[in-house]
């Protein structure tokens, strides 16, 4: 199921969303304030953002800045803001696409279809071409990787949520091998390890990219 993290401050809005693309098969998480939207993102993973532009607390544009600093997550702004700087100013900021207010439910649905499709094709080309992963185990360019069963769940953790940031505890609650009383340092340990297995130069790493404060991030 896809799972869309909406920020967006019109309570009635963000319930009718919420039934709408559950028709879909989208699951919507939705904040009303910009900062705890941002702070779900260490906790949990989205395929896609669909953000507000008039917000409290903090601009729509900023969250859009914020987003992309720490994450290549698809985002959709959608607003009832008339200017075209916004739209502007959001494309330039990373934003995917721009839908003014109002519009009909079905056109964002396959917005969302479009983008998932366009960057679900794109990581894939890119990933598969490097890494292969089925029952027997993880390949990097057609060579069997050696793994424990924790660095293999992790490492496929990371490549089935390819891009996206996901959080320590995010990792501890999804991988049986760590277990959620797990501590932050053996995940990193991990990390290290993995990283030693898979990374060019691992001192400097690009495939598993740490995120100060929320998590890690398989790049490819």
């Amino acid at each position: 199921m896809i799972k869309i993290l909406l920020i967006e401050d019109d309570l009635e809005i963000a319930d009718l969303l919420t039934q709408y693309l559950s028709r879909y098969q989208m699951e919507v998480i939705s904040y009303a304030h910009p900062r705890s939207a941002l702070a779900s993102l260490s906790i949990e993973s989205y395929d896609l953002v669909l953000l507000d532009l008039t917000l409290p607390d903090m601009d729509g544009l900023d969250v859009c800045k914020s987003l992309r600093e720490h994450s290549t997550i698809p985002i959709i702004i959608s607003s009832a803001r008339s200017d075209l700087g916004d739209k502007v100013v959001a494309l330039e900021l990373g934003a995917d696409d721009y839908l003014p207010k109002p519009y009909e439910p079905r056109e964002l649905v396959a917005r969302i279809q479009s983008i998932l499709r366009r960057v679900h094709s794109t990581t894939l080309q890119n990933s598969d071409e490097m890494f292969r992963v089925d029952d027997h185990g993880i390949y990097k360019e057609g060579e069997l990787l050696n793994l424990t069963r924790a660095e293999f769940e992790l490492l496929g953790l990371l490549i089935k949520h390819r891009r996206q940031i996901i959080s320590r505890d995010f990792i501890a609650n999804n991988i049986v091998s760590i277990g959620w009383e797990s501590s932050e340092r053996s995940i990193d340990v991990l990390i290290s390890r993995i990283r030693q297995k898979i990374e060019p130069n691992p001192k400097h790493p690009t495939l598993i990219r740490s995120v100060r404060g929320m998590g890690y991030q398989f790049t490819l």
